[in-house]
């Protein structure tokens, strides 16, 4: 068995490198593993109703891994334990992560270590809640 892809890292807004299609020359060929990327575009359509930026420019995710079965593991946090969100988010990024292509299931677990703070924002969160 492969090792899982995994996506971490201590700053939410760096750049994904580039994904390559696959080629034969009768054409592209239709991927059967899940693409980290689309997981991390389809992270980005979810939002923190109470806060006009998504999830993962937040810097909500801690953690994403992609098995070679398709299954999708997210380790996210949230602003604080009270977050009156706690109780719709989860669910929200399993939804938009089953909707991406190849993928078999999709669990979130909320963690509190390391606990969120705003450094944890991506540069443009910042610029979008006039954090400067």
């Amino acid at each position: 068995m492969s090792e899982p892809m995994t996506h971490t890292g201590a700053h939410p807004g760096a750049s994904e490198g580039a994904t390559h299609e696959a080629w034969s020359p009768d054409g592209p060929i239709a991927p059967t593993r899940v693409s980290e990327v689309a997981v991390l575009d389809a992270l980005k359509t979810v939002f923190d109703p109470e806060i006009p930026v998504d999830i993962y420019e937040l810097g909500l995710i801690y953690a994403v891994e992609v098995e070679d079965d398709g299954a999708v593991k997210i380790d996210m946090t949230l602003t604080t334990p009270s977050c009156p969100s706690a109780q719709e988010l989860p669910g929200q990024v399993e939804e938009a992560v089953r909707g991406v292509p190849n993928v078999t299931s999709a669990k979130v677990e909320i963690v509190w270590d390391p606990p969120w703070d705003p450094s944890r924002m991506s540069e443009d969160a910042k610029l979008a809640l006039n954090m400067y």
